[in-house]
């Protein structure tokens, strides 16, 4: 626990605590609850998250953080025993209306997984998939973004002249990389990353927590992880849950160092179960 106490002892000295956070709200859930069946996951959550912010999502294994962010882009709607009650909204529309159609919605909401995923094809055409996808097939337009892409998840200069290369020679940080890149080329607005780092060695989750501090100022993230200095190190706003409900959600300095609810302050110092 000497990790968390430096973690807090560095955010009670930051200064800024009492600056306005004027950012507009670009996810926002109403009521919310999922149900597996019988299994009652999610229970009555109600969370805004604002735009070009890092918000983390903390909580004991099975507490609901990944069925929770995956309903931002319809990801648990492939689970067959899924119900959603309440209202999920992306940019003020509600996404799970008959009409919204969900190609359309992970174009703006885009998603990385715990695992890397790269396709069994070169570096270029994996960065360039979703926008063939699209019908985008003109070479200078491809080649603008799949280098844009690239530099933007911090991968350019590693792979720049192995474009052709197989995604699945690179290592396990790349390929964490190349998903961004890939995930960022059909340009999103908001990125979702279910626990990106937790595959990868300590050198690659530097690298990763980095690249997720400099892509805020264009994109919202919201990241789930079970690393609390990890959330205190990249987040903004952090939210706690537990067996499905959403004990507590605040600036994430706040959270760390001054929680509301006596349950956040015995996860968030090792004093839990």
């Amino acid at each position: 626990m000497a990790e968390i106490a430096k973690l807090i002892r560095n955010m009670e000295n930051e200064t800024d605590e009492s600056k306005e956070d004027k950012r507009g709200i670009i996810l926002e859930s109403k009521n919310v609850d999922v149900f597996y069946g019988e299994k009652h996951a999610i229970k009555n959550v109600n969370i805004k998250i604002k735009e070009k912010s890092v918000t983390a999502f903390i909580g004991p294994s099975g507490c609901g953080k990944s069925t929770f962010l995956r309903l931002f882009n319809r990801m648990n709607d492939y689970i067959p025993s899924f119900r959603k009650e309440g209202k999920i909204y992306v940019e003020d529309k509600e996404i799970y209306k008959k009409n919204v159609r969900v190609e359309d919605l992970r174009k703006n909401v885009g998603m990385v997984f715990q695992k890397p995923n790269p396709f069994p094809k070169t570096i270029f055409e994996n960065v360039a998939f979703g926008l063939r996808i699209r019908g985008e097939n003109r070479k200078s337009v491809l080649a603008e973004v799949v280098e844009q892409s690239l530099i933007r998840s911090a991968l350019w200069d590693e792979v720049k002249d192995d474009l052709n290369k197989s995604a699945l020679a690179l290592s396990g940080g790349q390929q964490q990389r190349l998903c961004i890149a890939r995930a960022l080329a059909i340009e999103p607005k908001v990125l979702l990353m279910d626990e990106p780092a937790s595959a990868l060695d300590p050198i690659s989750t530097a690298k990763i927590e980095e690249l997720i501090f400099q892509l805020k100022e264009d994109y919202t993230i919201v990241i789930v992880t079970h690393n609390m200095q990890q959330a205190g190190r990249v987040s903004d706003y952090t939210a706690f849950f537990y067996v499905g409900e959403l004990i507590e959600y605040d600036k994430t300095r706040k959270l760390f160092t001054k929680p509301k609810e006596d349950l956040t302050e015995r996860y968030i110092t090792g004093r839990f179960g």
